[in-house]
């Protein structure tokens, strides 16, 4: 007689082993550990000399790094892997052990999800309005890493060199705005955002040198029109933060200001219509949830439909993902809007 299989919690304990190793990753990017590790294999000792800590209890955390797939071990001596050593050293072109604020952050909102769920409300809310302006510098400065490389990425999948004026929506401290302006020197960029941010982007712009080719204005674009207008719009990390109406608000104004045949660039979580990919999109919604009283990871539809009713043609979705995950829709302004 066969005996009947008996199911094991294989992918509960997947995702319990999985969260150790992400921990673990963390302590490893805010300890900076896998930077001194690009001159080749040290032991636990010299690692702890290198970082500037105790060496006492380092190995716990070396060989759960081990176990993780981001560090090696022989005889004694750890080493960086091949990705730990692209994305994890200080210095290096694809570096991204600079996001553990953000990340940080986000991992620590979703401690309150259930309790955002059983209040409707969320627990670990944004609200710039009443944060002190320290905090909020303190973020828009953490989440500006992410947003650089993905307007970056953007600079190296389109060309901009036809563009002359640039509006970077929902800007925070202008990453998109700065990033593009230096690295096509032809184009005015505005980056835009609400009263209570608009100050820190001008300390950012003018730390970056970038005065004379970026200007910040103070806009509400979901209850009032753009100023200006322009040849490419950027809306990084926007969208997704707003109600359904107010996202629809939103395009239409931001719509108006734009040229006719111009571009607008949708930059964030973007879910296919299934609701269950890609991952990271799926993912994030925890942090909407957590975070903010509206908004999510939308699908490709809504935006299609919200697309066009603001005036769009030509509406696609790019295969190719951006920094952290982000996904890529693009629009053309109708000449006969």
């Amino acid at each position: 007689m066969t005996k009947p299989i008996v199911p094991r919690p294989n992918v509960i304990n997947g995702l319990r082993y999985a969260a150790d190793s992400a921990f673990a990753m963390m302590a490893g990017m805010q300890l900076d550990l896998f930077t001194p590790l690009k001159n080749g294999p040290m032991t636990p000792e010299e690692i702890a000399e290198a970082i500037g800590v105790k060496s006492t209890r380092l190995h716990l955390l070396l060989y759960v790094l081990v176990v993780a797939g981001l560090l090696t071990e022989h005889k004694g001596k750890f080493a960086n892997t091949a990705e730990a050593d692209q994305f994890l050293v200080r210095g290096a072109p694809s570096y991204l052990g600079n996001r553990h604020p953000s990340w940080a952050m986000r991992w620590n909102a979703y401690f309150k999800t259930t309790e955002s769920i059983r209040t409707g409300a969320p627990q670990a809310k944004l609200d710039f309005a009443s944060a002190e302006p320290e905090n909020v510098e303190s973020f828009l400065r953490n989440i500006n890493a992410s947003t650089i490389p993905a307007a970056r990425a953007l600079l190296e999948i389109d060309d901009f060199r036809s563009v002359d004026t640039l509006v970077d929506v929902g800007s925070g401290v202008g990453g998109v705005a700065i990033t593009i302006a230096k690295a096509c020197p032809h184009i005015r960029a505005t980056a835009i955002d609400l009263p209570q941010v608009t100050p820190i982007a001008e300390k950012v712009v003018a730390e970056e040198g970038a005065a004379d080719r970026v200007s910040v204005a103070a806009v509400d674009v979901v209850n009032e029109p753009l100023p200006g207008r322009y040849d490419v719009a950027i809306l990084r990390a926007f969208v997704q933060v707003l109600s359904e109406d107010e996202a629809r608000a939103a395009l239409k104004h931001v719509g108006a200001a734009i040229t006719p045949g111009g571009k607008m660039y949708i930059i964030g979580q973007i879910l296919d219509d299934s609701y269950k990919s890609p991952l990271e999109a799926v993912g994030f919604n925890l942090t909407f949830l957590n975070l903010f009283e509206a908004g999510e990871s939308y699908s490709e539809q809504k935006y299609r439909e919200w697309l066009t009713d603001a005036g769009f043609t030509d509406i696609e979705r790019s295969s190719v993902l951006l920094a952290e995950g982000s996904g890529l829709i693009t629009a053309r302004k109708s000449s006969n809007a």
